[in-house]
């Protein structure tokens, strides 16, 4: 049995926005969410870089203090994103068996593992919280996800670094096309803007270092990029069976009409400069979906602005492609977001249905100077997109992980 799979709510906290809504209308708007980092440690331990994308709400003014206390940050942003796509798909009742949780994370818990190492040093082992093991978890975010909707037709969650979000709205497919559940909750989170996963970033050279012009730091395709700038946050999709949602009267966004995974086997950090595998994920997507490369008409790409990265990126895409490449609009969002590694993905499957749903592609900032070795459509500034269009979304991690969705206009 195949049974088509619709998007019928949105979530989203990101450094441009606390909801999908104010995300989305910064993004169209041009606005960048990276900022200078103004907490006290980054003067204690004199980290090289100074800015990322900070959630723009925080998740206290949110949750309740009780929820703050016992969750870590990453799992704080996914149940804000989960709880605003559940109350946007207007589920009333679902059978929790067949109601599931794929939600990913790349880092997972960072914050509540170094601060309970912190703890540990400084205080000794009484100190070290009973709540620190749950709180650290990767799982721990689509744990709570779980609990806070009673699904009980299984919570599962992907952890293969920049490509995880992504990977985790592809591993939903096959469960809903299957049978065995109706129901979804799939998406990314990260909370990772701390002291050593900036140093460490930076010390391999993977950041941008532009401290002086945060905003100007994420620069896909430009000539001068220099690396990517992080973010954090979360983004979430429900997903159902077309018959599902139909039943209940759903709004459907858009099909989630295909997806798929591969890895490279090449190098632990590097990408694949032939881009086989990375291609192969997006021909297998596009054959789920029925699809052809001449079929995509909208690209929300990777693009983390890093000087080896967007290039190999275009070596994949041009694979499948050919010259028609050249004639696809490309919004590559993170400019306006940062990297939310884990929860890149998800965002950026959020914005490629807003692209669908609203028939506008989202610009990406700060090309000023192209990079002549990279031949694309860059969308800077919002463009129409045509009727009945299917578009694709790209996630490319650490440890040669491929991950490619492809979502098609409903009517």
């Amino acid at each position: 049995m195949n049974h088509k799979i619709v998007v019928t709510g949105v979530g989203a906290t990101t450094p441009l926005g606390g909801d999908v809504k104010s995300t989305w209308e910064a993004l169209l708007e041009g606005k960048s969410g990276i900022r200078t980092l103004e907490y006290d440690w980054v003067a204690k331990y004199e980290v090289p870089v100074t800015f990322a994308g900070i959630a723009k709400v925080a998740s206290s003014e949110v949750l309740t203090l009780q929820e703050t206390k016992r969750l870590d940050p990453s799992s704080q942003f996914a149940l804000i994103a989960a709880r605003e796509a559940w109350a946007d798909a207007g589920i009333t009742e679902v059978d929790p068996i067949r109601l599931s949780v794929e939600f990913a994370t790349g880092i997972g818990g960072v914050w509540t593992l170094l601060d309970a190492f912190d703890t540990l040093k400084e205080k000794g082992p009484r100190r070290v919280l009973p709540m620190t093991v749950p709180m650290l978890m990767p799982n721990g975010p689509a744990a709570a996800i779980g609990m806070d909707i009673a699904a009980r037709g299984g919570v599962r969650t992907s952890v293969s670094a920049c490509a995880s979000g992504t990977e985790a709205i592809a591993n939903a497919i096959t469960r809903l096309q299957s049978g065995e559940i109706d129901v979804v909750i799939a998406g990314g989170c990260e909370a990772a803007i701390h002291p050593l996963p900036i140093s460490a970033f930076a010390s391999m050279q993977a950041l941008s270092k532009r401290n002086d012009e945060p905003a100007k730091a994420s620069r896909p395709y430009d000539i001068a990029r220099d690396g990517f700038v992080m973010g954090e946050g979360a983004g979430a999709l429900v997903l159902e069976t077309e018959a599902h949602a139909k039943a209940r009267g759903a709004k459907i966004y858009a099909e989630l009409a295909g997806g798929a995974v591969t890895s490279d086997a090449y190098h632990i950090t590097a990408p694949d400069p032939e881009g086989s595998a990375a291609a192969r994920a997006v021909i297998d997507t596009l054959k789920m979906a029925g699809a052809s490369p001449d079929d995509v008409a909208h690209i929300n790409a990777h693009a983390t602005s890093t000087p080896v990265g967007d290039v190999a990126e275009y070596v994949a895409l041009k694979r499948v492609f050919g010259e028609r490449l050249k004639e696809i609009p490309v919004s590559a969002t993170k400019s306006s977001t940062g990297h939310l590694l884990g929860g890149a993905g998800a965002i950026e499957a959020v914005f490629t249905v807003l692209a669908l749903k609203h028939r506008l592609a989202p610009p990406t900032l700060n090309l000023d100077n192209p990079d002549p070795a990279i031949e694309l459509d860059v969308v800077t500034s919002p463009r129409e997109l045509g009727e009945n269009i299917l578009a694709i979304s790209n996630s490319f991690g650490f440890g040669g992980h491929n991950a490619v969705v492809a979502f098609r206009s409903y009517n």
